[in-house]
């Protein structure tokens, strides 16, 4: 009987010492967490991915990620969105990935599914300067360029109608800011509504984000001062067609400090953004 005994004291020990150990872990798992990581840093950081049917993935941040619900609840609603102009102001800029980059520089890029993703740009005046005027090249188609109807499309906010091609071979980087640089790459292009490019007034969509940039070089005239431009073309998993586009603007003298989300829809019109079609 005492050999039983001793047995069993022997294993109630190790019990009781693996559940203070686990206490410990837990009480310094917690002391870490607040110590280095509060929660809203922690959602910065974080990143979601998108998977998609062929198991390939696009990384989308948490404020990214945010955007997109809000993206596609207003395009499955056909809606122009709150300003009905295809587009709201999104607070400051959230600029990435210029590391290396200098003034005149450019670069575009493709994710893993070979869509359009950022491109980016550090404007310059003389960029500026040289684009005025007539087009400077000709658009390229941007990846899974879809058939490309006539419709007509009532604008809620004027009150008019258009009547043409639904989509345009839209820029992520414009012309009228990068230049002949603009045709450099089709991933510099995605398929766009009209709206999308141009809004229900022609200075709404893509427009509005480009003619900020415009405007700051008509009235800060500058061979130093620089604009960090950088468009991200958000997609829905595996879709083709995005559902919008994040355009951060930020000059150099921080006058523009601005994040313009772009709604890539159509009032009366549903699309099918896997191909495009309606």
């Amino acid at each position: 009987m005492a050999k039983k005994k001793n047995k069993k004291t022997t294993n109630k020990f190790p019990s009781l010492l693996t559940i203070l150990a686990g206490i410990l872990l837990l009480v310094g798992g917690f002391a870490t967490y607040n110590n280095h990581t509060s929660p809203n840093n922690y959602l910065k950081t974080v990143t979601n991915k998108v998977i998609n049917s062929n198991n390939q993935s696009t990384n989308v941040t948490s404020s990214q990620s945010e955007i997109l619900t809000r993206l596609v609840s207003y395009t499955n609603q056909k809606s122009a969105g709150p300003t009905s102009n295809y587009y709201w102001e999104n607070g400051k800029s959230r600029l990435s990935g210029f590391d290396g980059m200098n003034a005149g520089n450019y670069k575009f890029s493709a994710d893993s599914l070979g869509r359009s993703s950022t491109a980016r740009a550090i404007l310059t005046y003389s960029e500026y300067q040289a684009s005025r005027g007539s087009r400077q090249g000709s658009p390229l188609d941007p990846p899974a360029w879809p058939h490309n109807p006539k419709v007509s499309i009532h604008y809620g906010l004027n009150n008019r109608t258009y009547h043409g091609y639904l989509y345009n071979r839209s820029h992520s980087i414009a012309d009228s800011l990068l230049g002949k640089g603009s045709y450099d790459s089709k991933y510099n292009f995605t398929t766009g509504t009209r709206p999308q490019n141009v809004g229900a007034d022609q200075d709404g969509g893509m427009r509005y984000a480009e003619e900020l940039a415009e405007n700051y070089w008509v009235n800060h005239p500058s061979q130093t001062a620089t604009i960090y431009y950088e468009t991200t073309p958000l997609y829905n998993k595996n879709e083709t067609v995005p559902r919008g586009s994040i355009v951060d603007i930020k000059s150099s003298d921080n006058i523009i400090d601005k994040e313009i989300v772009v709604i890539n829809s159509v009032e009366g019109i549903t699309i099918d953004y896997n191909n495009g079609n309606l």
